[in-house]
């Protein structure tokens, strides 16, 4: 049996798991959004999303080093380097090729206003004091992260007829993979009664009352919340392009497992 088909037991196994969650979608998307360095459509952007996925990136390693600490690893390069897709647990959402700009931008924003939503919500029940302390530092980055998102769909929403096209296709394709975020399961149960985490579904209608009231805002379409949703990703189904991606990520890291890069 997977790791990740076996339920933890403890509060420091849950704490791990929950941990590993968020870590993951961060190094993830984080990654995605470093495949634009270089290629913004204009130079602000270029370092203002190079900036944000330093954030993520950022995020995830002291998510990792944490666990790393709880599981006695050596460091959080355990977790980021050397373990198979089936052992990630990010959401489908963060591990789609990176697209246009307009599909970075819906995914940025529909990923981020979840986050600020979780992260303000956790803070308020998290007992473990460094855990508690690394969400509540991380969130001052995600407001920005959010802020910068939803004025770039806003600018596309209402901009040219092009731009509009973009961005609400952009929209259309991600919402199938917007599920996962509201998805609940034992380990997150279990993390909510050690206080640990939240009874995650309960964010789904703040999140679409905010999501919503941008889209209108910027003259677009909300989709049909009642399709088809990808589901798994948390239990190590993913889809193919998570392989391919850690395969370009991890390369030089498993070439070299014994170097010291320091």
């Amino acid at each position: 049996m997977s790791t990740l088909e076996t339920i933890p037991n403890s509060k420091k196994e849950v704490l791990v798991e929950i941990l590993l969650r968020l870590a993951d979608d961060r190094l993830i998307l984080g990654h995605r959004l470093s495949e634009w360095a270089g290629h913004a459509p204009e130079l602000e952007e270029d370092l203002a999303l190079a900036n944000i996925a330093l954030d993520m990136i950022g995020h995830a390693s002291a998510l990792y080093g944490y666990a790393a600490q709880l599981e006695d690893k050596p460091d959080e390069d355990h977790y980021a380097y050397f373990r198979d897709d089936i052992d990630f647990k990010n959401i489908a959402l963060t591990e789609l090729p990176r697209g246009d700009f307009a599909f970075t931008t819906a995914r940025l924003f529909l990923f981020s206003t979840f986050s600020y939503l979780l992260y303000n919500n956790i803070t308020q029940v998290i007992e473990e004091e460094q855990f508690n302390g690394i969400i509540k530092k991380h969130f001052n980055e995600i407001k920005y992260h959010l802020r910068h998102s939803r004025e770039w769909v806003l600018r596309l929403g209402d901009g040219t007829d092009l731009s509009k096209l973009k961005i609400q296709q952009a929209i259309d394709d991600l919402w199938m993979y917007t599920g996962e975020m509201f998805e609940t399961d034992k380990t997150e149960n279990l993390a909510a009664g050690y206080n640990l985490f939240i009874d995650v579904p309960v964010l789904k209608n703040e999140w679409m009352k905010w999501v919503t009231e941008t889209l209108e805002e910027a003259t677009l379409k909300t989709p049909d919340n009642n399709q088809y949703m990808f589901t798994g990703s948390r239990q190590g189904r993913h889809t193919e392009h998570l392989g391919r991606l850690l395969a370009e990520m991890q390369f030089l890291r498993r070439s070299y497992p014994d170097a010291d890069w320091k």
